[in-house]
């Protein structure tokens, strides 16, 4: 299998020590505002360094028991609705199945960085068998996360929710545009990702011949894509012994919950702050200025269900700590990070403060021009219905 997130060589190098940094932020005694797309004055060596150690130890038993903690609170939620078979539960089933579904994406997710246990074989296996479940091939979308991860914040290179430049943004048609941007179309995009990817971009997530992937990668896409025909089959056989309808209620209807979530997450991890944050090309991206321009969330009482994955920047900087030390790790990089890191707004119980963040977003952050190496989105007037491009 390909190398798992950005290697050390990648990610420790040598980065200027110029611009506003963790403590620097005035100028002749006057206070200067921050500007997020100035280089950092640390390097990522002094980030790491800060971290304990022990942060990044995996701990496979405790790994492989948020695995069997998750399946059985799946199966308690079918069982329990099969029980009351009540059209007044079903709605309280479908969100909590479907955040469930959710939480077992992100324990895979974890087995493709190779967090989840230092054994490639365990992190395989268990992942094949969490992303089969939720049908997600699960080493065609490791290997595109790990693009993902390694070209963070670069315009040219990223692979999860990249900004359209301005050329290919004009030539979208209408009903493109606004399936991309009209809420809640842009939360159903998971799976239309999956076989197309995105505007501009071409290939399969399932085709071990899709140019996501090197040549000696096809072999472990040809097992994954094996293992989610699998799933599907499973699905359709249970849909002639149970009833489709049954079989949609239990497991559909969650599914695209759990789309809605992994599309909500990914894209406000790299959307929506309080102020517009830079994108990168060329010279001027880094993989340590790529990783500062995520997003930590808070998602209340949904943190520790899906398993601090609102804990995002730490996570980007260093995709091989374990999803358990996280907050401890990110605590203590804090410091060095300054205002690079961006303490994310508390939330209540549910995370409903995110919504409007998500509909700001939507509204106004729709390409960045094809020209500079720090780039900004821009927002397109007529889709906003104010007036037309020029």
């Amino acid at each position: 299998m390909g190398s798992l997130g950005a290697s050390e060589d990648d990610v420790m190098g040598a980065f200027p020590a110029v611009g506003i940094g963790a403590e620097e932020g005035k100028k002749g005694g006057v206070e200067m505002e921050f500007d997020p797309s100035a280089p950092p004055p640390f390097r990522i060596g002094e980030i790491r360094a800060a971290i304990p150690k022990h942060c990044f130890v995996k701990n496979p038993w405790r790994s492989l028991s948020y695995v069997l903690r998750d399946f059985l609170a799946v199966a308690f939620l079918m069982a329990l609705v099969v029980h009351l078979d009540s059209w007044g539960f079903w709605p309280l089933y479908w969100a909590a199945q479907g955040t469930m579904f959710w939480a077992i994406f992100v324990l895979g997710h974890d087995c493709g960085h190779g967090s989840f246990s230092d054994s490639a074989l365990l992190n395989s296996v268990v992942g094949h068998i969490l992303h089969s479940f939720i049908l997600v091939p699960y080493n065609g979308w490791r290997i595109s996360h790990r693009t993902h991860h390694q070209n963070h914040g670069n315009v040219e290179h990223d692979e999860s929710w990249v900004p359209l430049t301005e050329s290919l943004y004009k030539k979208l048609d209408d009903s493109t545009k606004f399936f991309r941007f009209k809420i809640p179309f842009p939360l159903l995009a998971y799976p239309v990702y999956l076989i197309w990817r995105s505007p501009g971009k071409t290939g399969s997530h399932f085709s071990p011949y899709s140019g996501l992937f090197q040549p000696e990668e096809r072999k472990c896409i040809a097992i994954s894509t094996a293992c989610w025909s699998l799933m599907a089959a499973l699905i359709l056989y249970l849909s002639t012994v149970f009833g489709p309808l049954l079989v949609f209620k239990l497991y559909g209807i969650p599914l695209l919950i759990f789309v809605m979530w992994l599309d909500l997450v990914t894209y406000l991890h790299h959307h929506g702050y309080d102020r517009k944050l830079p994108w990168y090309r060329g010279k001027e991206w880094s993989y340590l200025r790529g990783g500062l321009t995520t997003i930590d969330r808070d998602y209340g009482i949904f943190n520790n269900i899906h398993h601090d994955i609102g804990t995002h920047v730490i996570h980007h900087l260093f995709p091989q700590i374990p999803h358990y030390h996280l907050i401890e790790a990110t605590k203590a990089a804090s410091p060095v990070l300054g205002k690079y890191y961006r303490e994310p707004k508390k939330s209540g119980l549910i995370p409903f403060h995110l919504l409007p963040v998500l509909f700001k977003s939507m509204s106004e952050d729709h390409y960045v021009s094809d020209e500079g190496e720090v780039v900004f989105y821009q927002t397109d007037p007529q889709l906003t219905g104010s007036k037309k491009m020029a």
